[in-house]
């Protein structure tokens, strides 16, 4: 899959396109991309996707965009997996936001993409202030010489599969509801980078991964499987339990940070890029009256993560980035 940061360099000969944030790459996401595909393949020619970097809730509103749930390396992963041909990642800055309908679909789908067929979701909406509707492009289509699809909502067990709905059900601790909607478990991925060593000091060494984001969807401690660990065998997972909040016991006004305590392994991973995959939430995050008792809440965690993984022992399948 190839991927580019300017339109004009991007394409020269007519494309098959859909357009989104693709925040998740959820089951939605994914019919959309097959059937982006499947059209793309009828019509021979290259199946593209066009993303936004940043997100444009998080251009207008960056202290009150809602979480995100892939960060740019994850999403470019698991849109390789669907298979399509190119991604354009559109800067969204102050000036492609002032962008109108018609110069959105003049300049960039005709003259900048070569548009020839374009797929788009029911609630499409597009340029400043976001004036155009699927209305407005599909009276503009044909002057333009391209021809314009629009895909349904994508319905699971009654409920619309959406972004939203996978931050809800992330908020609210049911990591089964978010696997269902994302068709995999909820990941992180990130380097791990230097600590504080706390956990070290009492017995339970964590990987601190780096966090993209400060307002993470989800917080509490977690059974996780970890990928990337392991240099010689990066896709094979391994059990851990983790921690996502701001650690109320050891510090004061702290930013989230995602610890995770490996079972039974002692390698030095700094630098690696882990892929935490979250299976099942333990508790909710707190705040204990000394070490002590956060040493004996952690031993039982580490009881429960380990009575889990003899339950439900890991395995490799399951659609996961490995970029």
């Amino acid at each position: 899959m190839h991927t580019w940061r300017k339109a004009s360099v991007m394409m020269k000969s007519p494309i098959a396109l859909t357009i989104g944030n693709f925040d998740g790459v959820h089951l939605g996401h994914q019919a959309i991309l097959a059937r982006l595909k499947a059209n793309a393949n009828r019509l021979s020619l290259p199946a593209c996707a066009m993303i936004f970097e940043p997100q444009p809730c998080e251009f207008f509103m960056p202290d009150h965009a809602p979480a995100r749930l892939t960060s740019l390396r994850q999403k470019l992963g698991y849109l390789i997996q669907t298979g399509i041909d190119c991604v354009y990642v559109c800067r969204f800055n102050a000036e492609f936001s002032r962008t109108s309908p018609e110069q959105f679909i003049a300049d960039i789908l005709q003259r900048q993409l070569s548009v020839h067929w374009l797929l788009v979701g029911e609630d499409f909406r597009f340029g400043a202030r976001r004036a155009g509707d699927i209305s407005m492009l599909r009276a503009h289509s044909s002057a333009h010489g391209f021809s314009v699809d629009v895909m349904s909502s994508i319905m699971l067990d009654g409920k619309r599969v959406s972004s939203t709905a996978i931050r809800q059900a992330l908020t609210f601790g049911d990591l089964e509801t978010a696997r269902k909607l994302l068709g995999r478990p909820y990941c992180i991925g990130g380097r791990v980078v230097d600590g504080d060593k706390i956990g070290k000091k009492i017995g339970f060494p964590t990987a601190n991964i780096q966090l993209k984001q400060n307002r993470p969807p989800l917080t509490g401690i977690f059974v996780v499987s970890v990928r990337g660990a392991l240099a010689s065998s990066p896709t094979q997972p391994l059990p851990a339990v983790a921690s996502l909040g701001v650690r109320p016991t050891t510090h004061k006004n702290g930013a989230p940070v995602l610890e995770v305590h490996l079972l039974d392994f002692n390698q030095n991973i700094y630098g690696q890029y882990l892929q935490v995959e979250f299976l099942h939430k333990l508790r909710d995050e707190e705040k204990f009256t000394d070490l002590t008792a956060l040493i004996r809440q952690i031993e039982r965690d580490v009881a429960q993560t380990k009575d889990y993984f003899m339950a439900s022992p890991l395995h490799s399948s399951g659609m996961l980035s490995t970029v």
